[in-house]
């Protein structure tokens, strides 16, 4: 198997890393820089949250959104917290919700979407720091109190990777996030994961069309590549929320068709269409799932 050896930024050595990055910044602009206009129309809501809501039976989709963010927040002991950090921030929503709510010092996010990034940047916010980086090329100046990754972990490994390759993968984000967190401190992580499938059943038109370089892991992957450095202390699996969120948007995305298409054209909102409808069904029949893990760093691991 490669490796690479890397320096840290005052030169010293670092651990070798594995050489099998996630997907690219150009494949994570092909889905998110679609433009933030075109995205605001479907997914309405403040913290314009691409990802799935956690629902009570009477929620708008804002009440499910802010309390997503408000479990993880919470499951991520962040609450008061001098410095949390978000890797895959999307449009900010979580930072913005850390300093403003939880009374977070600095809040600091990564993203590879320059969309994104300018969205984040125009909030002009004390407290709230976005870097246009993969965490794979991200160096903290200081360690973190709690991290949060939403609907980031499907980007870290591509499809074609072995097995083998694609846990090293994830157990070399773990050992960063590792490297980055106070003693005692936690993660709070949301993933798709495969449920009744497999890595062969993954869909052509998502791989090519919708999240290229992407792969989904599964429960086995997160357990392997935590042990020793992190332990799984609390699971919840929730496709059915992530199936209420999906068909929210897709009402959303058809009522607002005709201006949708004057922004992106009809080919990107019939593909988006597209992709919404069958993602409502793999949640439905269970061949993906939607795993919320809360995880807390292991102290002195066993080599």
């Amino acid at each position: 198997m490669n490796s690479v050896k890397t320096l840290n930024p005052d030169g010293s050595n670092q651990a070798d890393i594995i050489d099998y990055k996630g997907a690219s910044a150009e494949a994570i602009q092909h889905h998110y820089d679609a433009g933030n206009d075109f995205y605001r129309l479907w997914l309405y809501h403040s913290t314009n949250a691409y990802y799935s809501a956690l629902w009570e039976e009477n929620d708008t989709l804002e009440s499910a959104q802010l309390r997503k963010i408000d479990f993880h927040i919470n499951q991520a002991r962040a609450r008061g917290a001098k410095r949390v950090l978000d890797v895959g921030c999307g449009w900010g929503g979580t930072l913005k919700r850390l300093v403003e709510m939880h009374n977070v010092e600095h809040a600091v996010g990564l993203t590879l979407s320059k969309a994104q990034a300018e969205w984040i940047e125009s909030f002009n916010q004390p407290g709230i720091e976005v870097n246009l980086k993969s965490w794979s090329d991200y160096f903290p100046e200081e360690p973190f109190d709690a991290i949060i990754s939403i609907g980031a972990f499907e980007h870290f490994a591509k499809l074609e990777l072995s097995q083998e390759q694609k846990i090293e993968c994830y157990r070399t984000f773990f050992q960063r996030c590792h490297e980055w967190l106070k003693p005692g401190g936690c993660m709070s992580i949301q993933t798709i994961v495969y449920e009744n499938s497999r890595r062969e059943d993954f869909s052509k038109f998502f791989a090519e069309e919708i999240f290229p370089e992407s792969d989904l892991p599964r429960l086995a992957d997160i357990a392997k590549a935590t042990e020793t450095i992190f332990e799984i202390v609390a699971l919840k699996n929730d496709r059915g929320h992530y199936e209420r969120t999906l068909k929210v948007w897709l009402k959303r995305l058809k009522a607002n068709r005709k201006e949708a298409v004057n922004l992106v054209g009809e080919k990107v909102v019939a593909r988006y269409e597209k992709y919404l409808a069958i993602c409502m069904i793999g949640f439905h029949t269970g061949t993906m799932n939607l795993s919320r893990l809360t995880l807390r760093r292991i102290e002195n691991p066993r080599k």
